[in-house]
């Protein structure tokens, strides 16, 4: 299913008996924006808004939720060859309670002193596959909207009743990933 800013799907629906997800990344750099490192992360936020813990950030130095729920993939630094760039693996069962959606955001690494953006990325996107079959259930295209932000929350995985939901966000942060987990209650 493909999804336009703000829409959303309900996960469990789609795939019945869905345990966990990969959320794949992509993007690539347009001609005039080489050189541009790409991370991906995930942040576990509480019902509150804030973030469960600074162990809660996963990302290229932080490859694992305490609770080993969401896993990150492994970084991928020239965004190069085709199919995800980065791959961040959510298991919804070893999630608790107290985790009431997961943050997907994207940043350019040291972005803003180099000068680079988001409208030097192309073809950028979020995609929800089912980790059982491989079959992708929900997909964001980001590739027809031009950013000056260094960071970006691509989606939200959330839990909405007993069923998991996918929200396409799209939302650029100018402060990069620092100015992202701020805005989740992480001291930077």
């Amino acid at each position: 299913m493909n999804l336009t800013k703000g829409g959303n799907v309900n996960l469990s629906q789609q795939a019945q008996g869905l345990t966990a997800v990969s959320v794949g990344l992509g993007w690539d750099v347009s001609a005039f924006g080489g050189g541009i490192d790409i991370d991906a992360s995930a942040l576990v936020i509480a019902a509150s808004g804030r973030i469960l813990s600074d162990q809660h950030f996963v990302f290229f130095n932080n490859l694992s939720s305490p609770d080993g729920a969401v896993q990150h993939a492994g970084d991928n630094s020239t965004g190069a060859g085709a199919g995800d760039d980065e791959q961040i693996l959510v298991d919804l069962n070893r999630l608790g309670p107290e985790a009431d959606r997961i943050a997907f955001a994207v940043s350019i690494h040291d972005g803003g002193p180099k000068g680079q953006n988001f409208g030097q990325v192309r073809n950028a996107y979020i995609r929800v596959a089912n980790r059982a079959d491989g079959r992708e259930i929900a997909r964001y295209d980001l590739s027809q909207q031009a950013y000056s932000e260094t960071a970006m929350i691509f989606g939200e995985l959330y839990r909405h009743g007993g069923d998991w939901k996918f929200r396409a966000v799209g939302q650029g942060f100018a402060d990069g990933l620092a100015g992202i987990a701020r805005s989740f209650g992480l001291t930077v």
